[in-house]
């Protein structure tokens, strides 16, 4: 029996073939390997921007709709309920149109999403902005499906979790960079506000500030529909057939649910997205709050970006580091960083507060390429069923910021910080735990 490579699940056999093949797509002129690698990465680094723009769009549409907490962040409820609805379909579409069509299919879906955003400012109606986004996030999440797999085999099997964070890492660019450029679209001329009193001038306010979102929204539509010709004209590498599971049928997929490595691994998921989802989304309206730091809009918008520059940073680091360190280990310290940090910003006011949850951002950086890869550790031919599992836990997103909305709307938004606090100690656990773990049949 070939022997079974870690961290991927791969045998070292089906690994000899892959780099053969990889050889033979060169000579029958695929590009390099590195070349496929840097295309899929811009990938990331697209679709990180666009998510990171949801932070700095729930306070703007909370201000311009007059919206509660709750209300506000359904943006970030309908952006990831689509991985939720999307994932088994997308996994199915993959399987019968191939890859490399898929990932054009998402481009050109999420650029439909975005032109949706034109006549939902031109009306100001709130719930086509909601449509809008859920149709961006479907593209999104056709590209997460496609590019996720693609990534862990463009290469050896035992650095496939370095390559995930390396491409994870400009991923995190995408939205450290969204907040400044966002914040500096909706935020910077924000200086007059609607009287209550006046129906013209809250008419005209939301006129005005539902007008901001079109610019950006417009230019990724021309973005992504040259990202679709671009990835219409280059020539991808196949994927290996036990990455694609054609043969797999329902069965196979509800069995994989037996194994605790891969389901603990896809709350895991749900509990880390929805967190940093979650925490991202509050950091305008909690640096803002008097009680904290009273920072303007435009000014918090610049922290939100530390936020997600922190997990940038780290995700650069551990892209190297986990080449050598238990991955398991630097997932549990990582998830116990948040706690304490997420702890002292909620007893806390000021400078401490507002840099403690920053730094949260740091540990965030190696959790999502860590757990997916250890979830689907020695899931073999099942591979790519096991990532369609995990980017449905993905709606963590969407779940978690809804329970803080509401508790924000409740106890006040220092208070509500308790709910991520709740998710990192879960990953405490599972970074801990998950090599005792079965993740397989024949472990």
């Amino acid at each position: 029996m070939s022997q079974m490579l870690p961290e991927s699940g791969f045998s070292s056999s089906e690994m000899a073939k892959y780099d053969t093949d990889a050889r033979a797509e060169v000579a029958a002129g695929v590009a390099p390997r590195y070349i496929n690698l840097i295309a899929l990465t811009s990938l990331f680094l697209i679709w990180g921007f666009i998510t990171g723009l949801n932070d700095v769009l729930v306070p703007h549409l909370k201000n311009v709709f007059e919206l509660s907490y709750t209300k506000a962040v359904l943006v970030q409820f309908y952006f990831f309920a689509a991985y939720f609805l999307v994932s088994v379909p997308a996994g199915m579409l993959l399987r019968r149109v191939g890859y490399q069509l898929g990932l054009v299919l998402g481009l050109l879906v999420a650029c439909a999403g975005c032109l949706v955003f034109i006549p939902a400012a031109r009306l100001q109606i709130y719930e086509v902005f909601l449509l809008g986004l859920f149709v961006l996030a479907s593209g999104i999440t056709l590209l997460q499906v496609s590019a996720n797999p693609y990534v862990i085999a463009l290469g050896s099997a035992r650095t496939a979790p370095s390559r995930l964070n390396l491409t994870q890492a400009f991923n995190s660019l995408g939205t450290t960079l969204a907040p400044v450029i966002g914040g500096a679209v909706f935020f910077a001329g924000l200086t007059i506000t609607a009287d209550p009193d006046t129906a013209a001038s809250i008419i005209e306010f939301r006129a005005r500030e539902a007008a901001l979102v079109e610019t950006p929204y417009f230019w990724l539509a021309v973005l992504l529909l040259v990202m679709v010709a671009f990835f219409s004209w280059i020539r991808l590498p196949a994927i290996p057939e036990h990455q694609q599971g054609g043969g797999a049928d329902g069965h196979d997929v509800f069995s994989l649910w037996r194994f605790p490595r891969l389901t603990l691994g896809a709350v895991g998921i749900f509990a880390y997205v929805g967190a940093e989802v979650a925490i991202g989304s509050f950091l305008v309206s909690f640096f803002g709050e008097p009680s904290v730091a009273k920072m303007a809009p435009f000014e918090a918008s610049k922290y939100v970006s530390y936020y997600w520059g922190g997990a940038m940073i780290g995700r650069f680091a551990g892209a190297f580091l986990l080449r050598f360190v238990s991955a398991g280990k630097t997932l549990a310290v990582c998830g116990l960083g948040s706690v304490v940090l997420i702890a002292i910003a909620m007893m806390t006011s000021g400078p401490i507060a507002v840099w403690s949850i920053v730094a949260v951002g740091l540990c965030n950086s190696i959790m999502f390429p860590t757990i997916f890869s250890l979830a689907l550790r020695g899931l073999g031919k099942h591979t790519s069923q096991g990532s369609g599992i995990l980017c449905m836990a993905i709606v963590g997103g969407a779940i978690i910021p809804l329970f803080q909305g509401m508790l924000a709307d409740s106890a006040g938004i220092q208070y509500s910080f308790l709910v991520p606090l709740v998710c990192y100690c879960y990953i405490v656990y599972y970074g801990a735990f998950s090599r005792t773990l079965r993740g397989s049949a024949v472990e």
